[in-house]
């Protein structure tokens, strides 16, 4: 279905933020990368800051350039090397798709939005973030940071809903630009607004290109009703499933129950943590009862 044609105040917004880009854009190594190394990088930055993914993305790209490399080694190499970046079933997802890719695209990253949507991990913020920074295709990439910017210069209000709707989705899709190339740059503008200067807690409206004319700002800034909180971390399923997977991807050989045994002082958690590692493909149980991440 195409897109309706822009208003004249939509299509300054998107030049104003695009203008702002030229000279504010952060030289980021995956936005001079191969298709691959935009796939990983988006399977990296996840819930992720971008100061944790660049060295890990680095060592990543340097140790396995091609997604055939990546097939080649095992889930156990993917998670130790994915490290502490968190919710590691993303490098079982990411070496999953990298056996997809080399076994049905010839070893290359689709461009095409089913096949990149049948890639385990992937979808539909991911497959159309790969086709605009990968291939320079015109795709709606509606990310936190995006959905942000606009539900705040466009709507008025602070924060997008937790999920996106239909609707701001048809929004979206009048204000993105038609041509490939600009609808990509202004993907990775208007993304990189949110992430340096409209921010979540402390937006620097001040530094804003496009202040003179946000809603948000000029009905005063008002806030949400209900703040969001986020899970705690500490004593969390989550920080124990991180102990256990440091010891394993510390190890040299298999490790055993009583070792782990050590790690969290709550049997029933620790348990029901190292279950769901086992559940999900991250640990494998020798016949021996001894722990290690599989191929290790």
């Amino acid at each position: 279905m195409a897109n309706s044609p822009a208003s004249d105040g939509d299509s300054a917004l998107v030049s104003a933020v695009v203008e702002w880009f030229e000279h504010h854009e952060r030289p980021l190594p995956w936005r001079s990368t191969t298709p691959w190394g935009v796939l990983v990088s988006e399977f990296m930055l996840q819930q992720t800051p971008v100061e944790r993914v660049w060295p890990v993305w680095q060592a990543w790209l340097d140790r396995w350039p091609s997604p055939d490399s990546l097939a080649q080694a095992s889930i156990g190499d993917a998670v130790r090397a994915w490290g502490r970046l968190g919710y590691p079933r993303r490098a079982k997802r990411l070496h999953e798709s990298a056996v997809l890719i080399r076994d049905h695209h010839q070893g290359v990253v689709p461009r095409d939005e089913a096949a990149l949507r049948q890639l385990p991990g992937v979808g539909d913020y991911t497959a159309a973030a790969v086709r605009a920074f990968a291939f320079g295709e015109r795709s709606i990439v509606l990310d936190t940071n995006v959905r942000r910017v606009l539900t705040r210069a466009r709507a008025g209000v602070s924060m997008p809903t937790p999920h996106l709707t239909r609707s701001e989705r048809q929004d979206a899709d009048t204000l993105w630009p038609p041509g490939d190339g600009q609808s990509a740059r202004w993907s990775a503008a208007v993304m990189e607004l949110g992430a340096l200067v409209c921010t979540a807690r402390a937006p620097a409206c001040e530094r804003c290109p496009i202040s003179d004319d946000c809603a948000w700002l000029a009905a005063g800034q008002p806030s949400e009703q209900t703040a969001r909180r986020q899970p705690r971390y500490e004593g969390s399923d989550r920080q124990v499933r991180g102990l256990l997977l440091a010891r394993l991807r510390s190890a040299a050989h298999p490790v055993a129950a009583d070792d782990l045994a050590q790690l969290w002082d709550d049997d029933a958690q620790r348990d029901r943590a190292l279950a769901g590692l086992l559940a999900d493909g991250l640990v494998e149980k020798n016949t021996r009862g001894t722990y290690r991440l599989p191929g290790g």
